[in-house]
Parts: structure tokens; sequence; C-alpha cells
């Protein structure tokens, strides 16, 4: 426990040499520590699940999942020591607020980052179902404007093949009827028609010729229709008509799993609303509580430190930081007085060696230009 109580310690940023002199802040210090380790311990799954899934398929994806995990991890743990520590309890209350709303606004990125990835996973089969249903429907989006573009590049040939049907559904018609009446008008059948005399007549033959020349038009219909549609077969295989199908099952699965971040982060975003546009609280209030979770257990060592009252260790420090000031100015008057007291025993040397020089040199000329 002893270990444990001073890895903790640690994690809290705190000055261990000070701490253990007051035992009444220890359980503090433990709490504060065991918090910014489980953020961090988290923020390690987080980033390691982002980056299984960014290299998902590949060989090494566990290895460098786990790298960047512990990456990411000693990191956030880094930072939130950092801003722990960095939070002093000197001054009135609204001034430490203040001093730590730099902090406070970093902790919730901080908590907002570390969230998403976890969130992705939670609701992974909800995202996979989301994604399949968008692929679906811009699968069928695809198609339509395929079909359109199809329909109005050849929109007169699609017309006169609709032209051409018509009229061959309507001969079809005219010649069945023909034929009533002829094999009527042959077996001497009364009717409105038809004659009423036995055998192939005069009347028989007139119908038998109508009925020859509306089965030759039918002929001439007919080919005209099937080189329209053999053309328009060949322009929907040329433009791509036909290649694109609705996605199977098992295709719609195969996508949703290889599916980007983007996609997923854009379906999970998707998962707030309905199909109508309107706002799925359930939804909405489930994921928004994951992140604010987060945000909060990132923000709570801070809040800790704030909210806890003024404790011995925190004065400690501050007696120890103001000895410490203390000390390094005396250290830069003593570095002070030792360079000015050099500066001048060098200028005083240089004076007194220039003075040798001045003096040599008079004696010098004196010497040698004496008028005795």
């Amino acid at each position: 426990m002893r270990k444990v109580t001073r890895f903790f310690w640690f994690c809290s940023g705190a000055h261990i040499d000070t701490l253990k002199k007051y035992p009444i802040e220890h359980n503090k210090y433990v709490g504060i520590g065991a918090t910014i380790f489980f953020t961090a311990l988290f923020a390690s799954l987080s980033g390691g699940y982002a980056m299984y899934f960014v290299f998902s398929g590949n060989a090494f994806a566990v290895g460098f999942a786990i790298l960047f995990g512990l990456l990411w991890g000693t990191a956030i743990f880094n930072m939130d020591r950092y801003i722990v520590s960095s939070i002093n309890k000197e001054g009135t209350i609204n001034q430490q607020i203040i001093q730590a709303s730099p902090r406070i606004l970093l902790a919730i990125m901080i908590g907002i980052v570390i969230s998403r990835p976890l969130e992705l996973k939670i609701f992974d089969k909800e995202i996979r179902q989301k994604l399949k249903t968008a692929y679906l429907k811009g699968q069928h989006s695809k198609i339509d404007t395929l079909q359109k573009t199809y329909n109005d590049k050849y929109a007169m040939e699609l017309a006169k093949t609709a032209e051409l049907k018509k009229e061959k559904d309507s001969l079809e018609k005219d010649i069945n009827r023909s034929r009533i009446q002829l094999n009527q008008e042959v077996f001497g059948s009364k009717t409105d028609q038809t004659s009423g005399i036995v055998g192939y007549g005069d009347y028989a033959k007139q119908k038998q010729a109508v009925l020859e020349g509306k089965e030759a038009r039918l002929q001439t219909v007919t080919e005209g229709s099937e080189k329209i549609d053999d053309y328009l077969s060949q322009r929907k295989n040329f433009e791509g008509v036909n290649d694109v199908k609705l996605l199977n099952q098992h295709q719609l699965d195969s996508l949703a799993a290889v599916a980007g971040f983007a996609d997923r982060n854009w379906a999970l975003g998707q998962l707030t609303y309905n199909e109508n546009g309107t706002r799925d609280l359930d939804t909405y209030m489930a994921i928004s509580f994951i992140g604010y979770l987060f945000i909060l257990f990132e923000c709570l060592p801070v809040f800790v430190k704030l909210m806890s009252p003024k404790g011995p260790y925190d004065v400690a420090v501050g007696m120890l930081t103001d000895a410490n000031l203390h000390y390094a100015e005396r250290d830069k008057e003593r570095d002070i007085t030792v360079t000015d007291s050099l500066y001048d025993h060098q200028l005083e040397a240089d004076l007194e060696r220039r003075r040798q020089i001045i003096t040599g040199q008079s004696e010098h000329d004196l010497g040698k230009y004496r008028y005795d």
C-alpha cells in the first residue's frame, strides 16, 4: 500500500517530501492522483481503439494500437498532472477560478477527444445499421441518377419505342378482331360487320386484304421496335446503367465493417435524428451523457483541487516557494557582487599596467632627448 500511495502522490504532482510531513493531506492527494491515473488509463484505451480502428486489417494493427495507446495515455497523464500541480491555493476563490479557467477549458477539450472513440465502440451495432441504410440509399440515388441521365439523353428514342409499342398493341387487338370477323364472314355468321353469306366471297376477300395489311404493318412495327430496343440496350450497357445493381446484405455488411472514421463519426451523429429530421432524444441523451461523463472525469482533478480547503501542505508549499524565490534572489545578488568585484579588480590591474607603460615610456624619452 505504501508503494501504491507514493505512486498516486506522484500522479497528483505533489512534492512528496513536503507531503510526507502532513498526514492529514495524504488521502486527498491519493484521490487526486488516482483520478489522474484512471483518466490517463481511459485515454490509453480510447487512443488504442482509435488507432486499431484506423489500421484494422493490417498485421501490425494490434502493435500500433498498443504503442499509440501508451503514448496517448502518457501525454494525457503528463498534461493532467501539470494542470493540477500548477494550481496553487494562494489568493481568493475567484482568483483561483480565473487561474484554473484555461486549464478547465483544456480539460474539457481532452474529455471530448478521449470520449469520441469509445462512443463509436459503444454504439458500434447502431452505427453499422445506420451505415448500411445510408449505403443502400446512396445506391438507390446513384441508380436513379444514372437512369434519369439515360432517359434525358435518349428521350427521342424512348418516345419513339413507346409510340411503336403502343401502335403494336393496337394492331394486335385489331388483327384479332379482323380474324374473328373474317371467320364469321366465311362461315356465314350474320353481324353488323358481316354479310351472312357462307363462303369465301367478295366480302371475305376484302376482310382478308384488310387483315393482311394490318399484319404487314404489325411486322414492320415489330421490326422497328426491336431495332430501337437493341440500340437502347447497347446504350444502357455503354452508359453503365446495367452495371449498377442494388447492394445485397453481404456487400452491405462488408462496407459497414471497413467504413472509415469519418463515415462512422457521421453515422454516430445521425443516430440522434429520426427519419423525419426530428431529434431522437433517447439516443441523443445517451451519447451526450457518455461525453459529459468523460468531460466531468477529466475536469474532476481540477475541481477537487479548487474545492478542497487550503491545507497545511499548501501553506508549506507556498513557504517553500517563497524560500526558493528568496534563495534565487540572494543567489542573484551573490553573482552580481562577485561579478562587480572581479570587474573592479580587472579594472585596477589594467590601470596599473597602463601606468607602468606610460611611466617607462616617459623615462625612456627623457633619457634619449636630454640636453645638458
